[in-house]
C-alpha cells in the first residue's frame, strides 16, 4: 500500500484537520503530515495542489485523494479494516456512524460560538441558551453510547474509534471555555485528552505562535 500524507491547518483552530489526525495516531496508522497554516502565503501557493476542495483536511494515497473527515474515515476503514476504525459490532457501527454524521452536520451553535483554541482559556465565553442546548444534546449522545456500547473501556463505544476521534474537538472545546459536564461526560473527557493520539496533537497545537483572528472572537492580536 502506497504511503498516507494528510494535509492539515494550524493545530491549535483547525477542528477538522484534528479528527483523521488524532485517529490516525491512535490506531497506529503511519502517515506523514503536511501542514498548510491558514491566510500565509504558504496556503495560497500550495493548496489547490494539495486539495481538490482548497479545503482540509486532505488524505493522499500515492495519487488518491480523499477529503471531508467523515470521507476520510471510511477510506481509513476499508484500508484498515482490523485497526478499529469503526466498532466492530454492526448496531454499534451505526450508532457511531449516525453520531459522527450528525457532529458533521450540526451543533453549529456551539461551533460558531466557542471555536476550536487549544492553547486559549475563556471560561464562560461563548455561552447562550441555543449553545447550552447543543451542549445537552451532546452529553445525552455521550451517555447513551457509553451506556449501551461503552463497557470495553473508558470511550464512546470502549475503545477509541472515528466517533470519538470527531469529538475530540468537543472536548477540547469544553476544557477551553470552561464548559461545566456532568461527572460522567467529565470522565470521558479526561480519557479523550489523556489519548495519546489527542495529547500529541494537543503538545503541537501548543507549540503554535500563529494568530488567526476569525478563529480568536475573545482575544486581542498580541503585540508585535
Amino acid at each position: 500500500m502506497a504511503g498516507l500524507t494528510l494535509v492539515i491547518g494550524n493545530m491549535n483552530y483547525s477542528s477538522w484537520s484534528m479528527r483523521p489526525w488524532v485517529l490516525m495516531k491512535q490506531l497506529g496508522i503511519d502517515f506523514d503530515t503536511k501542514k498548510l497554516r491558514f491566510h500565509t502565503r504558504e496556503w495560497d501557493a500550495e493548496i489547490e495542489r494539495w486539495s481538490p476542495s482548497r479545503l482540509v483536511p486532505v488524505l493522499w494515497r500515492g495519487d488518491q485523494a480523499v477529503w471531508d473527515t467523515l470521507a476520510i474515515a471510511e477510506a481509513l476503514h476499508e484500508w484498515h479494516p482490523d485497526k478499529g476504525v469503526w466498532p466492530r459490532d454492526p448496531t454499534a457501527r451505526a450508532f457511531a456512524r449516525s453520531a459522527s454524521a450528525e457532529m458533521h452536520s450540526g451543533f453549529r451553535d456551539l461551533r460558531s460560538s466557542m471555536p476550536v483554541n487549544i492553547r486559549a482559556a475563556h471560561p464562560g465565553k461563548g455561552m447562550s441558551p441555543a449553545v447550552q442546548a447543543n451542549i445537552d444534546r451532546i452529553e445525552a449522545l455521550w451517555g447513551e453510547a457509553r451506556k449501551r456500547f461503552g463497557a470495553g473501556g473508558p470511550f464512546l463505544f470502549g475503545a477509541f474509534c472515528a466517533a470519538d476521534a470527531m469529538y475530540a474537538p468537543v472536548v477540547t472545546r469544553f476544557k477551553t471555555y470552561g464548559v461545566k459536564v456532568g461527572g460522567e461526560t467529565q470522565r470521558y473527557c479526561d480519557a479523550v485528552l489523556a489519548a495519546p493520539g489527542v495529547r500529541a496533537w494537543i503538545d503541537e497545537a501548543l507549540k503554535e505562535k500563529e494568530f488567526v483572528a476569525e478563529d480568536e472572537p475573545y482575544a486581542s492580536a498580541p503585540a508585535g
